[in-house]
């Protein structure tokens, strides 16, 4: 499943294309993906300006003239391409084949923007992903995003909060990574990279790197730190390219050439000075990587 990374590079290369146009036309060719579409779908999209494309946690978001928020998350297989009148497609930083699967191909939507008139078209193999039509008053309260934790992007994410947010916890570190209530879009990749760069055990006690009193340690601004240089290096590179996710002008993200321990079962650990192999366990049915040594 995209994680938070992936889904920012989608929302900047949407961006530039979407921002400011009019929808001029919607059209889906099947009834549902993982959840039926909203009533009036198609008529609710038309005729609409996009305001701007955001992102909150693993959602993108397109606010609208309406007073709606188009809310479209990814799944595991689901990824946009933009196909431009003129047949230029948008720009990238790489060049790999998108897939040509059009069977797949279930929403388009199709705008007239800053770069001219461009179809926008959600593919998606597996249909997990899903997109629903809220009013943007009702925003925080949504059921999408009611639960949803702080963003790991932004200065608010520091010491001081995560040795608030873990407190009390005995769950492994990991998991509480992981919990999406507490941090909003980290997904399994990039929790074992920052776990690796902070030279924390996912087997750790969460509470274990927190103070009685709530304030930050020298393990929760470190993490802290490594979580936001990690995420902030992956959307740099363009996302992590494993199984389907591609970037919306169909080039693949460049960012697993990076992995220090991701997928690095048996290979030596890239510590400076550190001789010990990276290991793989399984926490709540995911495998976790990480350096038995290094990690504490």
């Amino acid at each position: 499943m995209p994680e938070l990374p992936e889904v920012e590079t989608v929302r900047r290369g949407l961006a530039p294309i979407m921002e400011g146009g009019m929808i001029e036309k919607a059209v889906i060719n099947r009834p549902n993906l993982r959840f039926p579409f909203p009533d009036d779908f198609v008529a609710r999209l038309e005729g609409q300006k996009i305001l701007s494309v955001g992102r909150r946690a693993k959602y993108l978001v397109l606010d609208l003239a309406s007073g709606e928020v188009l809310v479209m998350h990814l799944g595991m297989s689901g990824s946009f391409r933009i196909e431009l009148v003129d047949g230029v497609s948008a720009p990238g930083i790489f060049h790999h084949p998108r897939s040509d699967a059009q069977k797949h191909d279930h929403v388009i939507i199709s705008v007239d923007g800053p770069h001219g008139r461009a179809d926008i078209i959600y593919n998606d193999p597996r249909r997990f992903g899903y997109m629903d039509l809220v009013a943007r008053s009702e925003m925080e309260t949504h059921k999408h995003f009611a639960f949803v934790g702080v963003e790991p992007t932004g200065n608010a994410l520091d010491g001081a909060l995560i040795s608030k947010l873990f407190a009390g916890k005995s769950t492994p570190l990991k998991a509480a990574l992981l919990d999406q209530r507490l941090i909003a879009g980290l997904g399994n990749i990039y929790v074992c990279e920052a776990l690796w760069r902070a030279g924390l055990s996912p087997e750790r006690k969460a509470s274990t790197i927190t103070r009685k009193d709530g304030k930050a340690t020298k393990r929760t601004d470190l993490l802290a730190r490594s979580i936001r240089e990690i995420i902030a290096s992956a959307i740099e590179a363009g996302g992590s390219s494993l199984r389907d996710h591609k970037q919306t002008d169909g080039s693949m993200g460049y960012f697993q050439h990076t992995f220090n321990v991701y997928d690095q079962e048996g290979k030596p650990c890239k510590s400076t000075g550190c001789n010990s192999i990276i290991k793989r366990i399984v926490q709540s049915g995911r495998s976790t990587f990480y350096c038995p040594t290094c990690q504490r």
